[in-house]
């Protein structure tokens, strides 16, 4: 809902209505004020509200994807009948142990870059929802799964200057469609060091690690680990830089960096969250914020920028009360998370057009999901910052906004992809009763019992049949711009899931599931 200023005439014949028309606004405004502190303008305190059965039943779903995509040995945490160890001997060339982490999508490929992205959301959702997800059991599954990455990214670390970012030749994985149980190909390590360094990546990983040593505090020994690594990473991040799509120019086919500016400030930010450290405040409000925050223009979250992430993230500190709120830096932060908010409520004056006739956000027809729904999980944590800390209302370009404008359009976006699309279909897999059927993943298209390898593996992908094991929890690419979705094994650009994606929509959800949210202190 938007209140347009009020304008008044200038003759004097016209006085007596516009007299009669400032006593009405007045007391529009009266009244508009106590709708607003009793839809929630006050400060919310107390647990969450009433669950929400839909969100409840799709975030159950959504977080048995990270299971799907698990490598390792799985033990007893393997829940999926078609799904057995694998990769064992990963990182063994190096003395590492990298058999954990997760597969990146439909491939058998762990990059590390998009890994530490998916922790670090994951983290940021359990920090700021996890008691949602307790209300309905999935407290306990996204910690588990959140362990399963940073157990492998502080084994990737081995020495302070060095990290390993990627398992696996992606020609040589991509030659192959193969179940990830029966695997035997070559599985070279990629690393940065000083002399091949990879700012983003390490900068990623740090915010990943400092961001779960907030989530795993009660376990201080673990806790400690990962901040130890997050603040060995993100020096060497910040000492070396350089893109590591420059480092090790093959990454840029399938994870190219456009910067690493946004990484750096985003870890610093988790980094001071975790620690307290005024020099960590002081890196991203000052030169390194001039120079990498892009203060006043509104961006996408992603993969592979950060910027609107560090903004409503650092936003948090000047809701509730942090002793630096007067830092002018941080006020621009806050300023810029707001046009970012603007831009996203259908009706602002400063709404983006980027949106199918629907109303879903479509920045890119590769992974069309990933904006929309990273969108509406920030949107999500900025209507509940101001409604947790008793701030009305949002003004964009002179039109006032509440916290309900804000969590109407991220349940408009989860609801699209949820099956209210003009496609009536659920792009999470497993949700609801049409969704993807020919998912573009190795390990659901192939039966576990069927005797393929690398080669003979193909024919399962041109298979005319549905795949034969379910990828539950997968969120797909998603529809084109004119709103079609190809349901095809070999559309990998709207038919492939991917590991990050779950991230963004299980943090989305998690937001959702009850009534009404009360973000807690992250200390």
């Amino acid at each position: 809902m938007r209140v347009k200023p009020s304008s008044r005439g200038c003759c004097w014949w016209f006085l007596v209505v516009v007299t009669l028309a400032l006593v009405y606004d007045a007391i529009v405004y009266t009244v508009q004020k106590k709708t607003e502190k009793s839809e929630g303008a006050a400060p919310i305190t107390g647990p969450p509200g009433a669950i929400e059965k839909k969100y409840a039943d799709a975030l159950k779903i959504a977080m048995q994807f990270f299971d799907i995509q698990r490598s390792g040995e799985l033990g007893y945490s393997n829940k999926f009948s078609w799904r057995g160890d694998s990769t064992l001997t990963d990182g063994s060339q190096a003395k590492l142990d990298l058999s954990k982490g997760m597969y990146d999508a439909g491939d058998l490929m762990k990059f590390g870059f998009p890994m530490a992205f998916t922790a670090t959301v994951l983290s940021w959702a359990i920090l700021e929802y996890g008691g949602q997800m307790a209300v309905v059991n999935q407290l306990d599954p996204a910690q588990d799964s959140l362990k399963w990455i940073t157990d492998y990214l502080i084994n990737a670390h081995p020495e302070e200057n060095v990290l390993y970012v990627q398992v696996g030749d992606p020609e040589i994985d991509h030659g192959c469609w193969e179940r990830p149980e029966v695997m035997s190909e070559k599985r070279p390590l990629t690393q940065i060091n000083t002399s091949s360094p990879g700012t983003e990546v390490a900068a990623e990983t740090a915010a990943a690690l400092a961001s779960a040593s907030l989530v795993f505090k009660s376990d201080s020994r673990y806790s400690s680990a990962l901040l130890k690594h997050a603040k060995e990473l993100f020096t060497f991040a910040d000492k070396y830089r350089g893109s590591y799509s420059e480092s090790i120019p093959e990454v840029s086919t399938y994870y190219n960096s456009t910067g690493y500016g946004d990484e750096l400030l985003w870890a610093a930010s988790w980094l001071y969250h975790a620690t307290g450290d005024k020099s960590y405040l002081q890196y991203v409000t000052g030169k390194n914020g001039e120079v990498f925050a892009q203060w006043g223009s509104a961006t996408w979250f992603s993969w592979d920028n950060k910027l609107a992430g560090t903004q409503v993230l650092l936003s948090r500190l000047t809701f509730f009360g942090n002793k630096d709120t007067s830092n002018s830096g941080l006020q621009m932060y806050r300023k810029t998370a707001e046009a970012v908010m603007c831009s996203l409520i259908p009706d602002s004056p400063t709404a983006t057009q980027s949106r199918t006739d629907s109303g879903l956000i479509w920045v890119s027809e590769w992974n069309a999901l990933q904006h929309p729904v990273a969108s509406a999980f920030l949107a999500s944590l900025y209507s509940d910052y101001m409604r947790s800390s008793g701030t009305a209302k949002l003004s964009c370009n002179g039109y006032s906004y509440k916290p309900s404008d804000l969590r109407k359009f991220a349940k408009s976006q989860a609801d699209y992809v949820l099956g209210n699309n003009p496609m009536k279909m659920s792009f999470l897999v497993g949700y609801g009763e049409n969704y993807p059927q020919y998912v573009h993943h190795r390990g659901a298209s192939i039966p576990a019992d069927a005797k393929t390898g690398c080669k003979d593996g193909w024919t399962w992908l041109e298979r005319k049949e549905p795949n034969p094991n379910v990828a539950t929890g997968a969120l797909v690419g998603g529809p084109f711009l004119n709103e079609t979705f190809v349901d095809d094994r070999n559309n990998s650009m709207q038919a492939e899931p991917t590991t990050y994606n779950g991230a963004v929509i299980v943090g989305l959800l998690s937001g959702l599931v009850t009534t009404s949210s009360a973000v807690p202190s992250f200390t």
